[in-house]
């Protein structure tokens, strides 16, 4: 050939798929499509080598041509659909039939442990917080609006925590001074005394204080406390 200019690049009968300083890489027929493959962002069928252009089916962690396999039930033609049990590709219908648990967060077969909870089925590492995503591995969640939490999150973005335990109430909920309570957490700040909204008490250092208690206080501090507890209405009196 004669003298190539300088800052060129050439192809010869199609058989040179790049030419990098001066120097004409002569591929075979994989490793150019690997290459192409690689520049478009595409996946190699490892069964035939060629691009994959629309939706791979990945089986055994390799991307393949759908229709290169078929239903190891009924022997029809795969789809991007197919599904995968103990090392065998099925039809999606025919999986189905199986009664195979479908995971509710990857729609993949559960071989082994099955999360059972909000009507679905899961993986146990897929069965996760819905602010965090950390897996729950048995511990307790709670449900809002078709979503899980762990205590921690659900208290921070919705439950009515207790004020005194700083735990979600799960039974009934004391409402007073403008807080939540659990019903056994609710009680004389001072003495422990438990108490319920037919029990007089006076709120103090914005905690319930029970009458007995009460009693107690230096006669200007209980004139201030009986002053704010008219204020506030019928829920604080003594």
């Amino acid at each position: 050939f004669p003298p190539y200019p300088k800052n060129k690049s050439r192809r010869r009968n199609g058989d040179c798929a790049l030419v990098v300083n001066f120097v004409c890489r002569h591929l075979c027929r994989p490793c150019h499509n690997r290459e192409k493959a690689r520049g478009l962002g595409k996946y190699i069928c490892q069964k035939c080598h060629a691009i994959i252009e629309e939706q791979p089916l990945i089986f055994k962690n390799d991307p393949y041509h759908p229709d290169h396999f078929n239903c190891s039930n009924c022997g029809s033609e795969l789809t991007t659909d197919a599904r995968e049990l103990k090392g065998e590709l099925y039809c999606l219908p025919c999986h189905d039939k199986m009664g195979v648990p479908i995971c509710g967060a990857c729609r993949r077969p559960i071989e082994g442990r099955v999360v059972n909870a909000m009507g679905k089925q899961w993986h146990v590492e897929h069965f996760v917080c819905a602010k965090c995503e950390k897996p729950f591995l048995g511990h307790r969640h709670y449900e809002r609006k078709g979503l899980a939490y762990c205590e921690t999150h659900y208290n921070q973005l919705f439950g009515d925590v207790c004020y005194h335990c700083n735990r979600v109430i799960e039974g009934d909920v004391v409402s007073a001074l403008n807080k939540a309570w659990c019903v056994n957490c609710f009680s004389c700040s001072t003495c422990n005394t438990k108490l319920t909204l037919k029990n007089k008490f006076v709120e103090f250092d914005m905690k319930p204080v029970c009458k007995k208690c009460y009693e107690k206080f230096p006669l200007e501090l209980k004139k201030r406390l009986k002053k704010l507890a008219e204020t506030l209405g019928p829920e604080i009196s003594l």
